[in-house]
């Protein structure tokens, strides 16, 4: 029992150190959004740089932090602790195999710039000078996928060791060079969007080499071989093929979302990366930062047999995801528009631009708490090195977003609307929530999961506190409109208030409905 709490104690800490790393970068990204926003606004050059950004981003989480990792993690989690006289070994080619694939896929990238361009936006063209931006944007942007996927690789090799800090503090140097781009190497520039692009790169490769004394601090630092006869290495490769499209529907919805978007109205793709952001930010801080640490603490569980700590971890992960979530959501969809022109709305950011990202923001709201859950449910699957099932549930997903974002183009091209965007944010959301409820019936029907996941007494008291906070809120909050004319830090200290009183208002109806954190601790 005391071995039992110690563990729990320890997931717990590790909870809590990607959470608060998760927390810093995150606000360190919302200042670099703050800053691209009064620079550079919602407007075709930031269209352009969006899509350069978001081509290598899409890869390294469908390829590196999402399904490699998801598959890498469990494989080396068994070597750790059946085969530890080849774990080098394993890394050796591990690191090899990548190298080479990484560098293969980025050559490509860059030789093939304008193609790849035609495929993610196709309603880019030369007359508003999006497409060939992009395009020279995307060479400079695409070889960050190399430098940051191997960054990923040493992030799951310190995630199996329980060394969390290191991997969710990584990202922050990305901001902290976009930042000083934005700000100081665009003066260098004829296109001043241009500077961007090389933050990028210069930021992936400086994340990776800050790997390097903690790799050798755990003797992993270990030089690449290139061979896939390794079983370990096969392993990794038959669980993440299907594992590619099973973690990343919903970058791969966004990257739909984006594709569409640019067949819109110019400035489309602009308004739903800065709600996206928004959303990210308790996905980030709570559903990657759950997943990122139970994910090596249920393969361990699964390969020692002790299922019935297994489905614990899985249970009382799962009740967290939801405590966090609705209260998050609801918080988003009511001061949508307080917390946009607060954050965004100075300089080249209009109002336009302010009701057009408020207007995505609620509708990628609608989906926070599924983007939340299904981080926590695909690690019941990939702990047991399942990366099959969760594929038939992604497809299902993906047609259905791609239904409705065809569906929203072919009605915009005959009658053009304002917020045509927050219909592909909608589709999102909800595509989420469909592979939620897949993900969550195999695992209760597999009796991982013995109870129902929102019709239970835990889920009530959640959407009730939810509810009343979004009341009050809704009551005492200023009208939007009289935010014109306060200053940035009138602004800011009004969102911190409304919500630090929302937060207060959610805890405090939690407690009084009996509500205890500990009783969930995993």
């Amino acid at each position: 029992m005391v071995a039992e709490n110690t563990k729990n104690n320890t997931i717990l800490k590790s909870s809590y150190v990607v959470g608060g790393m998760t927390f810093v970068s995150r606000i360190t990204g919302f200042v670099r959004d703050v800053i691209f926003a009064n620079i550079f606004g919602a407007s075709p050059s930031t269209d352009a740089f969006f899509v350069a950004f978001k081509i290598p981003n899409f890869f390294r989480r469908l390829f590196a932090e999402g399904a490699f990792i998801q598959s890498f993690v469990p494989v080396l989690s068994e070597y750790k602790t059946k085969y530890p006289e080849k774990l080098k070994e394993f890394l050796q080619y591990i690191f090899g195999n990548l190298m080479l694939v990484l560098f293969i896929i980025t050559f490509l990238g860059i030789i093939f710039s304008d193609f790849i361009i035609n495929i993610f936006a196709p309603g880019f063209s030369n007359d508003d000078g999006r497409f060939l931006l992009a395009s020279d944007m995307l060479k400079i942007t695409f070889p960050y996928l190399f430098f940051i996927s191997l960054t990923a690789f040493c992030g799951g090799i310190f995630n199996t060791y329980d060394k969390f800090l290191l991997p969710s503090i990584t990202p922050v140097i990305l901001n902290i060079s976009l930042i000083s781009s934005a700000l100081y190497l665009s003066n260098f520039f004829d296109e001043p969007i241009k500077a961007l692009a090389y933050g990028v790169l210069i930021a992936g490769i400086l994340q990776y080499i800050i790997q390097f004394p903690s790799l050798l601090n755990l003797k992993l630092l270990v030089l690449p071989k290139i061979g896939f006869a390794i079983n370990g290495v096969n392993k990794v490769l038959k669980l993440m093929l299907p594992a590619i499209l099973g973690t990343a529907v919903v970058q791969i919805n966004l990257i739909i979302d984006s594709i569409v978007a640019s067949l819109l109205a110019a400035g489309s793709i602009s308004w739903l990366y800065y709600s996206d952001r928004l959303v990210e930010f308790p996905l980030g801080i709570f559903g990657i930062a759950l997943a990122t640490v139970i994910l090596p603490t249920l393969s361990k569980q699964f390969s020692s047999n002790d299922l019935k700590n297994y489905k614990r971890t899985i249970h009382n992960a799962l009740s967290l995801a939801l405590v966090f979530s609705f209260p998050a959501m609801f918080g988003l969809i009511i001061l949508s528009k307080n917390i946009i022109i607060s954050l965004f709305q100075y300089g080249s950011f209009t109002v336009d631009d302010t009701l057009m990202s408020s207007l995505s923001l609620i509708a990628y709201s609608v989906g926070l708490p599924a983007f939340i859950l299904m981080k926590v449910l695909l690690t019941g699957f990939f702990s047991r090195q399942d990366t099959k099932t969760p594929v038939k549930y992604a497809i299902y997903a993906i047609i259905f977003n791609i239904i409705m974002n065809l569906s929203v183009v072919i009605y915009y091209s005959n009658n053009p609307f304002a917020g045509a965007h927050a219909l592909l944010a909608l589709a999102t959301s909800l595509s989420a929530w469909i592979q939620v409820i897949l993900l969550y019936q195999n695992l209760k029907k597999n009796n991982i999961i013995k109870t129902s996941l929102f019709f239970n007494t835990l889920s009530f008291k959640t959407i009730i506190s939810s509810i009343l906070m979004s009341s009050l809120l809704f009551l005492i909050v200023s009208p939007v409109e009289d935010w014109n004319a306060f200053s940035f830090y009138v602004r800011g200290f009004l969102l911190i208030m409304y919500i630090g009183i929302g937060g207060i208002i959610y805890v405090s109806v939690m407690y009084i409905l009996g509500f205890r954190y500990k009783k969930y601790s995993i």
